[in-house]
C-alpha cells in the first residue's frame, strides 16, 4: 500500500512524531495526578496542623481523657461537609468519627500504624472503603508529654471527584493528542503528497525522455526545488531534441559529404576503367587522376576528423607534446592553403614577424589542425574578392605568458543567436557551406588540451574574427628554456 518516500516517511517521521505525542500526553496526565494527590495531601497536612496547639502538652495517659479530649476537638472541627474525622485509641481502633456512625473493624488502618514508624508522626492511605468509595487518609499520631503514644487522629477525605477531574482532563489530554497527531498526519500527507505526485511524473516524464519522446513537457506547479527540477528537464528535453535534431543534420551532412568524394571517385574510376579498352589521351587521364587524388583527401581528411571527434568525446585523444617553433607551424599551414585561397580569387594575408617569439610546447599536429580547421573555415565563409588576415603577436611587458594568432575574414558573419552555439558539437550556422559541423569543436577541445583558448566574435555582414591563445614555455626561472612543461 506505501512505498518509496511515502513508506520512508511513516517508518520515520510518524512513528518518532507519534511516539513523542505519546510520551508528552503520558507525561502531562502523569503530572495531573501527582498535582491533584498533591493539592488532597497538602490540604489534609494543612488541617492536621491545627492538633499540634489543640494537644499541646498532653498530660493524660488514659483512654478515658483521650476521649474525652478527642470528642471535644471532633465535636468543634471545622470542617466536617469537607471531610471525616476520627480518633483512634492506642490500639489502632477508631472509637471516634465526626459522623456518628459506628466505623467497621475490618477496615485496614495501616496509615496508623506507619505513622507510629514515621519521624514525622504521620502518614497517608489511599484506598477503597467498604462502600467502594475511594478516598485518602492521613492519621496524626498523639504522644503524651512522656512520648508514650495515646492514640491519632485520623482524617478521611473522599477522592472520588478528584479522580474524575483527573479522568476528565485525562480526556481531553489524550483527545487532543490525537487531534493534534490527525492534524500533523493532515498535512503532513498533503505535503507528501505534494512532493510524491511531481516526482512520479518527473520519473514518468524521464522514462518517456529516456525512450527518445523528447517534445513531453512539465507543468511547474510550485516555486521550489520540484519547480526547479520540473524546469531542469523540460530545458534538458529541449537540449536534447535540438541535439537530437543536431545529430540528424550531422549525420546527413557527413553522409553528404562522404557521398560527394565518393560519387566523383567512382565515376572517374569507371570513365578511366572504360576508356582503358581504348586509348586515353594524357589530359582526361590526368584530370581524372587529379580528382581522384584531390576527393581522396578530401574523404580521408573527414574520416580522421570523424575520428578525432570519436577520440575527444571518449577522452582518448593524447597529444605528443615537445617544444616547437609556433610561427613555423603557422607559416607552414599559411603555404599550403595559400594556393587554394588564389584559385578561389581571395586574399590570404599573412606577414610573418621578423622578431624571435618563445617557443610552445604542445602537439605539432593538432596545433597544425587547429590552424587549418580556423582558416579553412575562414575561406570557405569568404566570398571571392574578400580576405582573411592573419596576425600573430606577443606582447612580453603586459602579456608575456600567451602568443595569440588571430585569423579575421570579410565573410558573411555569425549571427549574434548563432555565435555561442557555433563551438558545440554537431552545430552548424549555414546550411548553405559544405562542412560536417564539428570542425571548431574539435579545434576548440585541442586548444583545451594545450591550456589555450579559442574565442570568436563576429557579426552578420561584418565577418568573423578568431582569436588563438597558446601559454609560452618557460622554465622554472621564468625564462625560455628546454623544459618540457608550462607554468
Amino acid at each position: 500500500m506505501f512505498k518509496g518516500i511515502t513508506r520512508r516517511w511513516i517508518f520515520s517521521t510518524m512513528l518518532v512524531i507519534f511516539l513523542i505525542i505519546t510520551l508528552i500526553a503520558t507525561g502531562l496526565i502523569y503530572a495531573t495526578v501527582y498535582l491533584f494527590n498533591n493539592e488532597v495531601e497538602r490540604n489534609l497536612s494543612s488541617v492536621s496542623a491545627e492538633l499540634n496547639s489543640v494537644f499541646e502538652n498532653y498530660e493524660a495517659d488514659n483512654s478515658t481523657s483521650f476521649t474525652s479530649g478527642a470528642q471535644e476537638y471532633i465535636e468543634n472541627f471545622r470542617y466536617k461537609e469537607r471531610m471525616e474525622v476520627m480518633a483512634v485509641n492506642s490500639a489502632g481502633r477508631i472509637i471516634l468519627t465526626s459522623t456518628g456512625f459506628s466505623y467497621d473493624d475490618n477496615e485496614n488502618l495501616t496509615d496508623f500504624e506507619n505513622a507510629k514508624n514515621s519521624k514525622e508522626g504521620y502518614a497517608f492511605q489511599r484506598g477503597i472503603i467498604s462502600s467502594g468509595e475511594s478516598v485518602m487518609s492521613l492519621t496524626q499520631i498523639i504522644t503524651n508529654s512522656n512520648g508514650s503514644v495515646i492514640g491519632g487522629i485520623r482524617y478521611l477525605v473522599s477522592i472520588d471527584e478528584v479522580y474524575s477531574r483527573i479522568v476528565i482532563i485525562s480526556a481531553i489530554i489524550i483527545v487532543s493528542s490525537l487531534f493534534i497527531l490527525f492534524l500533523i498526519v493532515l498535512s503532513s500527507s498533503y505535503f507528501i503528497r505534494s512532493i510524491v505526485a511531481p516526482v512520479n511524473e518527473l520519473s514518468e516524464t524521464a522514462r518517456k525522455i529516456a525512450r527518445g519522446d523528447f517534445s513531453t513537457k512539465l507543468e511547474k506547479r510550485y516555486n521550489d526545488e520540484i519547480g526547479e527540477l520540473s524546469d531542469a528537464i523540460t530545458d534538458m528535453a529541449k537540449d536534447l531534441e535540438n541535439t537530437e535534431q543536431m545529430k540528424n543534420d550531422f549525420i546527413s551532412r557527413v553522409s553528404h559529404e562522404l557521398r560527394t568524394p565518393l560519387t566523383a571517385i567512382k565515376g572517374w574510376a569507371e570513365t578511366m576503367q572504360l576508356a582503358g579498352r581504348r586509348k586515353l589521351d594524357r589530359k582526361t587521364f590526368d584530370k581524372g587522376m587529379s580528382v581522384i587524388i584531390k576527393e581522396s583527401s578530401r574523404l580521408t581528411g573527414i574520416v580522421e576528423e570523424l575520428l578525432d571527434f570519436s577520440r575527444i568525446q571518449t577522452g582518448r585523444m593524447v597529444l605528443l607534446n615537445e617544444k616547437l617553433d609556433i610561427l613555423a607551424e603557422l607559416d607552414e599551414v599559411v603555404l599550403m592553403l595559400r594556393d587554394r585561397a588564389v584559385n578561389e580569387g581571395k586574399h590570404l594575408i599573412y606577414d610573418e614577424p621578423v622578431e624571435v617569439f618563445p617557443p610552445v610546447y604542445g602537439d605539432r599536429n593538432r596545433l597544425k589542425q587547429v590552424f587549418i580547421n580556423v582558416i579553412d573555415n575562414a575561406l570557405k565563409y569568404t566570398s571571392e574578392g574578400g580576405v582573411v588576415a592573419i596576425e600573430v603577436n606577443y606582447d612580453a611587458e603586459n602579456d608575456p605568458d600567451n602568443i595569440t594568432i588571430t585569423i579575421t575574414d570579410t565573410g558573411c558573419g555569425i549571427s549574434a543567436e548563432d555565435l555561442p552555439k557555433v563551438k558545440e558539437k554537431f552545430y552548424k550556422a549555414n546550411q548553405k557551406v559544405n562542412g560536417s559541423g564539428i570542425g571548431l569543436a574539435v579545434a576548440d577541445e585541442i586548444m583545451l588540451l594545450h591550456k589555450g583558448t579559442l574565442e570568436i566574435e563576429s557579426g552578420v555582414g561584418v565577418g568573423t574574427t578568431v582569436t588563438l591563445t597558446l601559454p609560452v614555455l618557460r622554465d622554472n626561472k621564468g625564462i625560455y628554456g628546454e623544459k618540457e612543461g608550462i607554468i
